[in-house]
């Protein structure tokens, strides 16, 4: 007995548009008809894979620990290097990638991010924000930091990225080797930031935000080694008034 093939939709469209095509007598504007019907057709599917492939990449992206200090703030944040490197590989399981596209405007950044999936659909979201001036940046700091910022929280918004001062041990290699790896980078981030303190109180704030991310982390060798270097900063800074 014979099996029977199945014949997908598409290939049938197919099908059809090619033997109009041939045919010297075929009405144009029936074969532009024809062409925007197939063209729909695979905008659907395309659709449809992007949403299945996101629901099955929401299960799998993980809550991303806030390892950087704001020095301006003091508040805990998630770095947008910190961001990219848990999730990219799991978009790249699931046929995903992100792009971005920046606008320089009359004193404001306009920020895109483009998601796109394997079989062509993609998202988009914008936001626009001011040039980031703060103390000690000329204009193309400011441009670079709110480009930063603008691109983090972008990518966040399409892919529904949450963050937490407390550390999500699933994201971490089985080896551990990740987590010693980003408990390093935490401490330099937090010393540079030390450093950078231009008065006591800022210190204090500097301080008070590393203590939530060194307690989140368990890192006691780290809370040490911020410590000292706080003390020993708090001394210079004192001195100079």
């Amino acid at each position: 007995r014979q099996a029977v093939v199945p014949i997908s939709t598409d290939n049938s469209i197919m099908a059809v548009i090619s033997r109009a095509a041939a045919d010297p007598t075929c009405d144009i504007e029936k074969m532009e008809r024809l062409l925007a019907m197939h063209e729909r057709m695979q905008d659907k599917a395309a659709e449809a894979a992007f949403n299945a492939g996101m629901a099955q990449m929401q299960c799998e992206i993980p809550t991303v620990f806030e390892a950087a200090v704001n020095l301006h703030t003091g508040n805990a944040y998630a770095t947008l290097d910190d961001i990219t490197r848990i999730i990219k590989p799991i978009m790249q399981r699931h046929g995903f990638a992100i792009t971005f596209k920046v606008e320089n405007l009359d004193k404001a950044i306009s920020v895109t991010g483009i998601l796109m999936h394997r079989d062509g659909h993609r998202e988009h979201t914008t936001m626009t924000l001011p040039a980031d001036i703060g103390k000690g940046r000329n204009e193309v700091q400011a441009v670079g930091s709110s480009t930063t910022y603008g691109k983090r929280y972008v990518m966040c918004a399409l892919l529904n990225i949450t963050t937490s001062e407390a550390r999500d041990d699933d994201a971490q290699t089985a080896d551990g080797s990740d987590s010693e790896e980003m408990r390093a980078q935490v401490i330099t981030d937090i010393l540079e930031r030390v450093e950078q303190t231009a008065s006591p109180d800022e210190l204090k704030d500097v301080w008070q935000a590393a203590l939530k991310v060194l307690q989140a982390s368990g890192d006691k060798v780290g809370y040490d080694t911020v410590k000292i270097a706080v003390t020993k900063r708090k001394d210079i800074l004192e001195a100079k008034q």
